[in-house]
């Protein structure tokens, strides 16, 4: 069973920063994407930002120049370093990964993580 769990949501003051982690585990033989989404109440799930393995970062246009997307392979993590927060960035933060799994043979298959809350406060 493959599993994402997250960490570092919380409550920061705008302006402030948090670091967001999520690290996969389970019978993983590699991962090709990892995603940040967000969901605020009452909006759809946007694409906040993701990398692909060994690939460039893309972001959405609201968080570019704020937010920071970033992979350690080794650890199977990936980080969401938020800097500059603003309160129209609370929403749930969701973790999400392309994930081949050891002995299946199979491919890709996607992942979430459970989602943790950020809160920016005015």
């Amino acid at each position: 069973q493959v599993q994402l769990v997250e960490s570092g949501g919380g409550l920061v003051q705008a302006g402030g920063s948090l670091r967001l982690s999520c690290a996969a585990s389970g019978r993983i033989f590699s991962i090709n994407y990892m995603r940040w989404y967000r969901q605020a109440p009452g909006k759809q799930r946007e694409l906040v930002a993701s990398m692909p393995a060994g690939g460039k970062t893309n972001y959405a246009d609201s968080v570019k120049g704020r937010f920071t997307i970033s992979r350690d392979n080794a650890k199977n993590t990936v980080y969401l370093q938020m800097n500059s927060l603003k309160p129209e960035d609370t929403a749930v933060y969701y973790c999400n990964a392309d994930i081949m799994m050891v002995g299946y043979g199979l491919g890709y298959v996607d992942y979430w993580g459970q989602g943790t809350q950020v809160t920016v406060s005015s």
